[in-house]
């Protein structure tokens, strides 16, 4: 005897308020930008500090901050779409 097979799928009618949550994770989505766009900065004063005053630590916490905040404006970016894609790769497997 085998199991039933149950296809469930994705809809936007299924829950009420879907559309204010969307609206929150857009406003979320946006705040994350912003505080990269705040942390790329900082990181890159922190950076030039760094070099300029000869402080190699300060100057290598701020690349590190640099490149941290580009790859989580970067995740942020493509959130939408890493999503979709695993989503669309886990309906694919029967």
């Amino acid at each position: 005897m085998s199991a039933p097979f149950i296809d469930i799928q994705p809809n936007t009618r299924g829950l009420p308020g879907l559309t204010a949550l969307e609206d929150i994770v857009g406003g979320l989505l946006t705040f994350g930008l912003v505080a990269a766009v705040a942390g790329v900065a900082l990181s890159s004063v922190a950076w030039a500090i760094g070099s300029h005053s000869s402080n190699p630590h300060v100057a290598g916490k701020g690349k590190s901050g640099v490149v941290v905040a580009a790859g989580a404006a970067m995740l942020l970016g493509a959130a939408s779409t890493l999503v979709t894609f695993f989503n669309n790769a886990g309906a694919g497997i029967r």
